[in-house]
């Protein structure tokens, strides 16, 4: 306290000075428009700035809860959107409940772990069967394919993803409507390989490939990636394809899980079909 009082009483004329320019700056800007209103207009500029970094700094805390709150909202809106229904009878195409049948159901998740530089490469996402989650179910992204559900807990899942050795993706040219086998080979994860085209389609270096439809995992349409080089060797009927993928699956962040709806109907259909024919 003593120190205190001391450091005071010696810088006793410094402080008067700065309080009498206080009090002439005051004074300055209350009986002067200009300055008045330059006062104002500068000061209103440093609090509208600070006001904005204010802002931008919640913002990018928040940014969190609002992806989490748009991949709710894009789930919502790939589940009621037209791809999801298949129509039950008739060629009106009209949106109500007596026309079409839903036919996909998405849940967004968020992947919590990911590997890339494995053989076999696994997701974790932060859905489990409590959310309805179940084995074999197809991951997307809103860019592209992502993989499929293996193991579920109640509040997670394992993803089996399109960077695996055994996974197999059925996919097709966009244009041409041919399909094969899409099949990662290990190695770059950014490319695959897709299988089967046979050698009398016409290929171009930029053709987009996306799921065929063709099995119980992923929808129609689904993004892959584009043709980025192809071959025919001699003698081979079919092409050698380097396909670029349209996901980075090193920045994996919000994804969408898959429910088929008509899955078991599709799958029993087909396995008495199989029985029939000795099988």
């Amino acid at each position: 306290m003593r120190n205190l009082i001391r450091f005071l009483a010696k810088n006793s004329f410094v402080f008067l000075f700065l309080f009498l320019q206080f009090i002439a700056f005051v004074l300055l800007v209350k009986n002067n428009n200009y300055q008045n209103s330059k006062f104002f207009n500068s000061s209103n500029f440093l609090i509208g700035n600070l006001y904005a970094s204010v802002n931008n700094i919640n913002d990018y805390f928040n940014l969190k809860e609002v992806n989490a709150q748009l991949a709710e909202e894009n789930a919502k809106l790939k589940t009621q959107s037209i791809p999801s229904f298949t129509k039950i009878f008739g060629s009106t195409v009209e949106v109500n409940d007596t026309v079409y049948l839903q036919k996909y159901q998405y849940t967004s998740a968020r992947v919590i772990n990911n590997s890339t530089n494995r053989r076999t490469n696994y997701l974790t996402l932060d859905k489990g069967a409590l959310n309805g989650i179940k084995a074999d179910m197809g991951v997307i992204s809103s860019d592209g394919v992502i993989g499929i559900v293996k193991n579920v807990s109640d509040n997670f899942c394992s993803v089996m993803s399109v960077l695996h050795e055994k996974n197999k993706v059925s996919a097709k040219i966009k244009n041409s409507e041919y399909f094969g086998s899409l099949v990662w080979e290990l190695g770059d994860y950014r490319e695959a390989k897709l299988m089967y085209i046979p050698n009398h389609v016409k290929l171009h270096v930029g053709d987009t490939i996306v799921t065929s439809g063709y099995s119980s995992v992923y929808p129609e349409g689904v993004p892959i990636g584009t043709i980025k080089e192809f071959e025919l060797p001699e003698g081979n009927n079919f092409y050698n394809i380097t396909v670029q993928f349209s996901v980075d699956y090193k920045k994996l962040s919000h994804v969408f899980i898959v429910k088929y709806k008509q899955k078991e109907e599709q799958q029993k259909l087909e396995a008495l079909t199989e029985e029939e024919n000795g099988h």
